[in-house]
């Protein structure tokens, strides 16, 4: 099985003499849900799944996310579903980041390892299973997809963060770099996954504010975000939630790469009104 470096989450429950005071933050603009809140007692079981739980950090909610969900799924060996999705206009995209996950779709079997991903259209069917003797971990993105005449259904995706090479920003001389999933000129996906790498002491130089929505897992390192009005620490295992146009910005504060997996809706007009 191959060695994951990307952080996943281990459960359990806190001792009695641990204090209360920690780190999660939920706001108007963003969410910070640290990785010590994933416990035991927080993760959600999903139907049709067998020996699998999910902890659900993201989902459509008045003042929240409004266009996806996202979970960390663990998945007990000989576990998974032969039916995992229940709604048919649900997209979806994995993320490994511990074990091994074999995903069968469209008469194909792909073996997902740490940093495998795969992109799955609203409507296909699929299957997906733990054949391994230890747990496996993922995230699992799910977005309402908005079909559009003239452009004809995206396709499956199926590759891995070691395979795509990362795109540097201009003038930073790779040490702000991104790891690409979807093509971003095809305008059949209305949904880009990408991984974001800043080298140690690299920064986002100013204070983004735009119209897509972001969910954001630190997969290594550690960095200080600012969001909104605030100055926030993360590091890996930590969840955020930004909400359309919350200003962002942030550095890489540790030894080694931060690195996060990014979610954000692309490609369409905002809506209008509300369906």
């Amino acid at each position: 099985m191959a060695k994951s470096s990307y952080y996943a989450p281990a459960g359990g429950h806190p001792p009695q003499n641990q204090i209360l005071t920690g780190r999660a933050v939920f706001k108007e603009a963003y969410a910070v849900i640290p990785k010590g809140v994933m416990q035991d007692i927080v993760t959600s079981m999903l139907p049709f799944w067998e020996g699998t739980r999910a902890w659900i950090l993201a989902r459509p909610l008045t003042g929240f996310a409004e266009t996806f969900s996202q979970y960390i799924v663990e998945v007990a060996p000989g576990g998974g579903s032969d039916h995992p999705e229940t709604d048919s206009n649900a997209e979806a995209a994995f993320f490994v980041v511990e074990g091994d996950l074999t995903l069968q779709i469209s008469g194909k079997s792909h073996r997902l390892t740490p940093g495998g991903f795969a992109f799955i259209p609203a409507g296909q069917s699929y299957k997906v299973r733990n054949k391994s003797k230890k747990p496996t971990k993922f995230h699992w993105i799910r977005k309402a997809y908005e079909n559009l005449e003239g452009l004809d259904p995206p396709d499956v995706i199926v590759t891995s963060d070691k395979d795509v090479t990362p795109t540097p920003m201009p003038d930073t001389d790779g040490r702000w770099a991104t790891t690409r999933f979807f093509n971003p000129d095809d305008m059949r996906y209305d949904m880009h996954m990408t991984i974001v790498t800043l080298k140690p002491g690299a920064v986002i130089p100013f204070l983004e504010t735009h119209v897509m929505e972001h969910g954001l897992y630190v997969l290594e390192g550690k960095g200080v975000y600012k969001l909104n009005e605030d100055w926030v620490e993360v590091e890996a295992g930590d969840f955020m939630w930004l909400r359309a146009f919350c200003p962002q910005a942030c550095y890489a504060g540790g030894p080694e790469d931060f690195r996060y997996l990014l979610y954000k809706d692309v490609n369409r007009h905002p809506r209008l009104s509300r369906l």
